[in-house]
């Protein structure tokens, strides 16, 4: 990921992946970070992948300190498959959660260095999600690579970027 800074004592890394304890900096406490951390690989084992063979677990921390966990689920029809993120925020919101409620957001896969959110993925977390959200990305061995979401989607387009039905009405001339 061309976005990792270089080692430094602020910015620790292992084996070439941001330490786990960056998240820190987002405002996240250690145990915050662990809960996370465990969700994900939890999640990572309740998988339907039959086909790629790749699991992904998801997890979410909202504000009221709950973990909400999914994992990506394969079908037959290769483009029905749901991923562990689309999953995870669609169940947090189903459970009640709003804009601004998600925390922070981690993924866990079976690859070094550790896999990004998908594209569509990241869209979709955009519309649940505050733009400076740290996403923590961890590897086969449970390392990670923290970044936020408006790392991961620059100049990215959300629900306030839509014209209202006033706006629509008056015409764009205003």
């Amino acid at each position: 990921m061309s976005d990792q800074k270089t080692p430094t004592a602020a910015h620790p890394t292992t084996r070439g992946h941001q330490r786990h304890d960056t998240a820190l900096i987002h405002g996240l406490s250690a145990s915050e970070v662990q809960k996370l951390s465990e969700g994900c690989v939890e999640a990572k084992g309740r998988t339907y992948c039959p086909y790629s063979h790749f699991r992904v677990g998801c997890s979410v921390l909202l504000a009221n300190g709950e973990i909400v966990m999914g994992a990506n689920v394969e079908n037959a029809a290769y483009p029905v498959g749901t991923c562990a993120e689309r999953v995870t925020l669609a169940t947090a919101v189903v459970q009640g959660a709003k804009k601004g409620d998600i925390r922070a957001l981690a993924v866990a896969t079976d690859i070094s260095p550790p896999a990004s959110p998908c594209g569509m993925c990241r869209q979709f977390i955009r519309e649940f999600c505050e733009l400076n959200m740290p996403i923590l990305m961890y590897d086969k061995d449970g390392k990670s690579t923290v970044m936020t979401l408006e790392q991961l989607l620059p100049m990215s387009f959300g629900p306030e970027k839509l014209l209202t039905t006033e706006d629509l009405q008056h015409g764009l001339s205003q």
